[in-house]
């Protein structure tokens, strides 16, 4: 078993609607706010402080984070928004949590368990619950890095969901800097049961669906690192030529290579390449 597909990444801001704000103003069509829920001690499942929109494309997301309700717990997220602001989250998808649950504790890594999240969605005019199956990288210093699998994939990639103004199809790669690209990259390919393989700037893993790179320099012209590691940026294929991002974004990106850049400033701290 390994991991089949990048599923998404989270954006994580101070603030929703400002990371809202901006990625609408970027062309993208984004779900109402909903709040996390998870179980507590007692395993019985209440909202948490989260909450978010995502941009749910055809292939794989973006989920937009941030505390919405500070009195309740923000499952890490105050000690990410420590470092900087902006990319925190990368989840892949599987398909049989519990056979990836005893894949990774044959291969020594200490999860407890199978953890099961939910949160209400909007669905056909009223509100449904959107369920979970979730696996965590123990205590990854990259960030909040996971395998997941949709029990209602329905509820989430809604046909309507999937036009954006600016023709984004496909979440292709992210990008990480690293101090040590081989040792990161180590800790991910255990993660999703997939090897890396090195390429000019540090290594690279190859799903079915996405790729994921570690670099120990520049990952994108003009990108700086406030601190390894850093979850840069992302590829997004659109299904136009980016011709539609580049009319959007206009002075708010560059060209560079095979692509449009968005700064990570218009981003909520996220660069983004439209492929």
């Amino acid at each position: 078993m390994s991991a089949t597909a990048l599923d998404h990444v989270g954006v994580a801001g101070p603030d929703l609607d400002a990371l809202r704000i901006a990625y609408e103003r970027l062309g993208f069509r984004l779900t109402p706010r909903a709040q996390h829920h998870a179980p507590g001690p007692d395993l019985v499942v209440r909202p948490i402080g989260t909450g978010n929109h995502c941009a749910m494309l055809r292939q794989g997301y973006l989920e937009l984070i941030a505390v919405i309700d500070p009195a309740l717990p923000s499952n890490t997220l105050d000690r990410f928004l420590a470092r900087y602001h902006g990319l925190h989250i990368i989840a892949f998808e599987i398909e049989d949590p519990e056979a990836e649950l005893a894949r990774l504790r044959e291969a020594g890594i200490a999860i407890p368990g199978v953890a099961w999240l939910e949160r209400p969605i909007e669905a056909q005019g009223g509100t449904a619950t959107a369920r979970f199956a979730r696996l965590p990288m123990p205590e990854a210093p990259e960030g909040r890095i996971q395998l997941i699998r949709h029990l209602t994939p329905e509820l989430l990639w809604q046909p309507h969901l999937l036009d954006h103004p600016n023709r984004a199809v496909a979440l292709e790669e992210v990008t990480l800097v690293v101090a040590d690209p081989a040792a990161s990259a180590g800790r991910f390919a255990r993660l999703v049961g997939v090897a890396a393989t090195p390429v000019a700037d540090g290594l690279v893993i190859s799903l079915p669906r996405g790729t994921v790179r570690f670099t120990s320099g520049e990952p994108y012209p003009g990108v700086a690192a406030p601190s390894l590691p850093f979850i840069a940026g992302v590829t997004i294929r659109t299904d136009d030529g980016g011709a539609a991002i580049r009319r959007i974004a206009g002075a708010a990106g560059r060209e560079i290579g095979d692509g449009f850049l968005v700064a990570s400033a218009e981003a909520g701290g996220a660069a983004l390449k439209f492929r």
